[in-house]
């Protein structure tokens, strides 16, 4: 077990960590695939730590809420971040936020990936992808999508679907997956791209219709749906992922000791069935790998923004 430690610094002084509670910091709502990968993870490193580990949303802004929140905490290790595809490549690479990515965080760990999901309200009258493509076109805007905020997934992968198949679409930002979920299911908006592990258990329920893959392979859960690629709709390839990440300055022997301890929750049984039930698939990392993971995603996500001319708005 890694329990609390007294651990030696760079500067040579030591550390005991942790000391008290920590708290991992959710930037969506309560009741989506971010808050339950949270929960999970959070279950089984507070025992190995030996503290209590709390889950904190706070939703708002497309994630840069609680982004800035973090960044701005004290970095001693007791505050830290489940950050996503959305927080730390996306939305920074669609517009100028009051954090960066890379500067005001130090990367623990990978958790894991889900693909993007194209689905439907349950009783909207269209038979499949390029029945959709029809309608939109004779009839423009016909149809609404939701998304998790501008800036989010969810939101880059229908305006891509949008621009790749030639179709316009209004899409409605909410606070959050959970919120445009609930939505989507209820009929108030149509059409939605959420990640795997945020919709399957809605799909496997039949609250929602699963249209397409947005990736580069049908999944195992759902062997029947085609990608967007098969259906006919090239270039919308957006696999979600998930990190731990700590505020930047938080002592390296801190950081180290935490991704020891995420690896090592990461390799737990229970945890990879209740990751992978929901349809996301578990994975690992150095510090160093997802640091560069991240300067990776930025640069590539940068390139979208300006080839497809998205804005914030």
């Amino acid at each position: 077990m890694i329990a609390a430690a007294t651990l030696a610094t760079a500067s040579g002084t030591a550390l005991a960590w942790p000391d008290k509670t920590i708290t991992i910091v959710v930037p969506t709502a309560a009741g989506g695939g971010n808050d339950a990968m949270a929960r999970t993870i959070a279950a089984k490193l507070g025992p190995l730590l030996g503290q209590t580990v709390i889950i904190d949303n706070r939703a708002g802004a497309n994630g840069s809420i609680a982004s800035e929140y973090v960044a701005r905490a004290t970095p001693d290790g007791h505050t830290l971040m489940l950050g996503y595809i959305a927080t730390h490549s996306m939305n920074p690479a669609l517009q100028k936020l009051r954090y960066d990515p890379v500067k005001d965080f130090e990367p623990v760990g990978l958790v894991g990936y889900s693909p993007t999901l194209m689905v439907a309200h349950a009783r909207t009258p269209v038979k499949d992808v390029k029945d959709l493509v029809a309608q939109l076109k004779a009839s423009p805007d016909k149809y609404t999508y939701a998304s998790a905020g501008n800036g989010t997934a969810p939101h880059f992968a229908a305006e891509l679907f949008k621009l790749n198949a030639g179709v316009t679409m209004l899409g409605i930002p909410y606070k959050g997956s959970a919120p445009a979920v609930t939505d989507t299911i209820g009929g108030t908006t149509q059409f939605m791209f959420p990640s795997l592990y945020t919709a399957y258990p809605q799909v496997k329920a039949g609250k929602l219709r699963a249209l397409a893959v947005a990736g580069p392979k049908r999944v195992p859960s759902l062997p029947d749906v085609p990608t967007l690629k098969e259906a006919g709709i090239d270039g919308v390839d957006v696999t979600q992922w998930y990190a731990l990440f700590a505020p930047a300055k938080t002592p390296k022997a801190v950081v180290d000791q935490l991704n020891k301890a995420l690896n090592q929750v990461l390799k737990d049984a229970d945890t990879i069935k209740r990751i992978e039930d929901h349809g996301a698939d578990v994975d690992t990392s150095t510090p160093e790998q997802l640091r560069a993971m991240v300067d990776s995603e930025l640069a590539k996500w940068k390139s979208v923004v300006q080839k497809a001319k998205l804005t914030a708005d």
